[in-house]
């Protein structure tokens, strides 16, 4: 992630700056009052995209809630956040967000680290998350594994022979962690 915008702005007018003509094609998070561009890879898009596919499969036809991917953005503790991949549930959200962002933080965040992301933006947005009882997923691609926070409970770390579970949020969805990276 790279910092654009070096003074504080509200989230108002952080807003403002994305609907800018010359930021129409870029996309941005607005994380502890900066603006920050995100940008990523192939081989970190091509893990989220094994993530969300996963995860779509397993709510099709069941009405469990929808999956959105790198550009769905939410509002999460004052912040505007765009997951790799993100999962809200239909208890909370049974109509679509059509907004911009979403005024609802997801259940689930999934964020796949890219050599650009600051560790420090990285802390903000999983305190973030978790204040917002967010579940998040911090996919690290060059170590292969995946540090789990859960609200209210210690880190877990899941590598290549581990299997990720969300039971409380998706009932019987399994996901081989060896699965998500590629080959």
């Amino acid at each position: 992630m790279a910092v654009v915008q070096e003074r504080f702005l509200t989230a108002e007018e952080f807003e403002q700056f994305v609907l800018l003509p010359e930021n129409q094609d870029r996309l941005f998070e607005y994380i502890g009052g900066k603006v920050v561009e995100v940008v990523s890879n192939n081989y970190s898009s091509e893990i989220a995209a094994n993530i969300l596919a996963e995860i779509r499969m397993f709510i099709k036809g069941k009405s469990l809630g929808r999956v959105t991917g790198a550009d769905g953005g939410y509002s999460v503790s004052g912040a505007r956040y765009m997951p790799d991949v993100g999962f809200i549930s239909w208890d909370r959200q049974p109509e679509s967000s059509h907004a911009a962002w979403n005024p609802l933080p997801p259940d689930l965040a999934v964020e796949v680290l890219s050599p650009t992301d600051s560790e420090k933006d990285m802390t903000i947005k999983v305190a973030n998350y978790l204040a917002a009882n967010t579940i998040v997923w911090l996919v690290s691609p060059l170590e292969q594994s995946i540090s789990v926070f859960v609200p209210h409970e210690p880190v877990k770390h899941a590598g290549m022979d581990d299997v990720l579970a969300l039971d409380g949020l998706l009932p019987g969805f399994k996901l081989a962690v060896r699965d998500i990276f590629p080959d």
